[in-house]
């Protein structure tokens, strides 16, 4: 099979690296992780059946998780 020569930065390395399994190539990783990305129209129509209740539901989740993570992130830069 041809290869082709890519060029990463060092963190896109070791992100891929991160992702990578014991026995698997790199170019194994980049394709796995492409593949399970999907399309953005796969998702249409997918909360059409949602009430106004679950949506509101989801954006106080959503604000939740976004005041938690700025929270973490203030005490690990030393900000808190």
């Amino acid at each position: 099979m041809a290869s082709k020569t890519l060029s990463v930065t060092e963190d896109v390395y070791y992100l891929l690296a991160r992702e990578k399994f014991k026995d698997e190539s790199f170019s194994e990783v980049i394709k796995r992780l492409v593949k399970s990305r999907g399309k953005l129209i796969d998702c249409a129509g997918l909360w059409k059946n949602l009430t106004d209740d679950d949506i509101q539901e989801i954006k106080n989740q959503i604000k939740k998780l976004r005041e938690s993570s700025k929270l973490s992130l203030k005490r690990r830069i030393g900000k808190i």
